[in-house]
């Protein structure tokens, strides 16, 4: 793709970037097969490739509209498309320049604004727990399209205190402990039974990647830093081996730390040590499959299916390695059709967006029901949130089945 960037933009680091994305697209239109909202909308503005022309136009001086930013911000920055490429576009990182040029071009809608502000400001903060707690007490009474946003609260149950001499760190995180605190819960158990200590560094919170879903990313960049900060003693002392994820959404995020960081001069380098330390959790407990997999026999669901968030599968590549782990521990699960498209959660875009992420997630769920599960399983806090606001299913992260199924429990949601 050739470019013409306007003098202003061509020798800065965001310049220089998106004209080397730019420059590997051949306009082979394969992206569009797999892109959720073009699946949904058919319009090529809604689809990669027509959102690589619209923020081409505006770094080569076109027209920035309402319509532009609209386009922008119906993305669910799934990273299907970069799946699909055959030329490694980096769509991802250019849609982060694009959303950043709009947002400083266009005024957003008042009501917009508020709605972006409010989420922005109370997602990291005990305000959201305060609120999903009443929502989950209030729950039989809410609307339901408001309760089909609040999960119901799942037990946290006691957490181990035995320190081992292997140890990592998990994020304190900011949706998660919130709305599904069994989670964690089930994390640090199940890591206690192969030998594994989990430490959470005071001073650790939300990855970055809320904020940066709202465009908000100097707020993002700040919560980036506020976690190597609050890990940074533990990393630099040798004392902790990894950074171990159970959300994918904050482990897609963490591992680019080192490219959100990288022009920083005092935060580049140990942004590039901490990407390099992110492990998911499927990463750390697959060499222990062997020894778990006996402790867990005849107590799974007879028939489970996992839905692999965009950020497994896409933004990470880790999907062969998670269902070949859930295989070894013994789940038998059941394939199902278009497990490559995005469910419509995708961080605060059921929010934003309400109506294309609920197209996309009763189109996930038909082709789920189709499996007849009993149990389905995920690895985001959003997708399983998502998708249990649409199905009577049981929906759960695959840890937690593990963490039931070595307490004793027949797992079946």
């Amino acid at each position: 793709m050739q470019t013409r960037l306007t003098e202003s933009i061509k020798d800065t680091p965001d310049g220089r970037q998106a004209e080397a994305i730019l420059r590997k697209c051949v306009h082979c239109g394969f992206c569009t097969a797999t892109c959720p909202t073009y699946q949904v909308l058919g319009d090529e503005l809604d689809s990669p490739r027509g959102r690589i022309y619209l923020i081409k136009q505006m770094l080569e001086g076109g027209e920035v509209t309402a319509s532009t930013q609209l386009h922008l911000d119906r993305c669910l920055t799934c990273r299907n498309c970069e799946t699909t490429c055959p030329s490694g576009v980096e769509y991802g990182h250019l849609i982060d320049i694009g959303r950043r040029m709009v947002e400083t071009r266009v005024e957003r809608a008042p009501g917009d604004q508020l709605k972006r502000a409010v989420l922005g400001r109370t997602m990291a903060t005990p305000a959201f727990g305060l609120a999903m707690r009443l929502g989950q007490a209030l729950r039989p009474l809410l609307p339901s399209a408001l309760a089909a946003k609040v999960p119901p609260r799942r037990p946290a149950g006691p957490v181990p205190r035995r320190r081992h001499e292997r140890q990592v760190l998990m994020l304190a995180g900011c949706v998660q402990p919130s709305m599904m605190p069994a989670i964690d819960a089930a994390t640090l158990r199940v890591l206690d039974a192969v030998g594994i200590s989990a430490l959470v560094a005071a001073g650790s919170g939300c990855c970055g990647a809320a904020r940066f879903h709202l465009n908000q990313q100097a707020a993002a960049l700040a919560q980036m830093r506020a976690n190597i900060d609050a890990w940074w003693a533990d990393i630099d002392a040798g004392r902790i081996e990894a950074i171990v994820m159970n959300a994918s959404g904050c482990g897609a995020t963490v591992r680019e730390y080192a490219h959100h960081l990288r022009d920083d001069p005092a935060y580049a380098g140990r942004a590039a040590r901490v990407s390099g330390m992110v492990r998911d959790i499927a990463e750390i407990l697959a060499p222990h499959a062997g020894e778990l997999a006996p402790r867990l026999a005849g107590r799974l669901a007879a028939r489970p299916v996992f839905h692999p968030p965009c950020t497994i599968q896409h933004w990470q590549g880790l999907r062969p390695l998670v269902e070949r782990l859930l295989a070894d521990l013994g789940f038998a699960l059941r394939p199902f059709a278009e497990s490559h498209l995005c469910c419509g959660s995708a961080g605060t875009y059921s929010v934003l967006q309400p109506e294309i992420a609920g197209e996309l997630r009763d189109r996930k769920l038909a082709e789920l029901d189709k499996a007849d599960p009993d149990l389905i399983l995920s690895a985001n806090v959003g997708c399983l949130a998502h998708l249990q606001g649409g199905t009577a299913t049981p929906v759960m992260h695959w840890v937690e089945a593990v963490d039931a199924a070595l307490s004793g429990k027949r797992v079946n949601g």
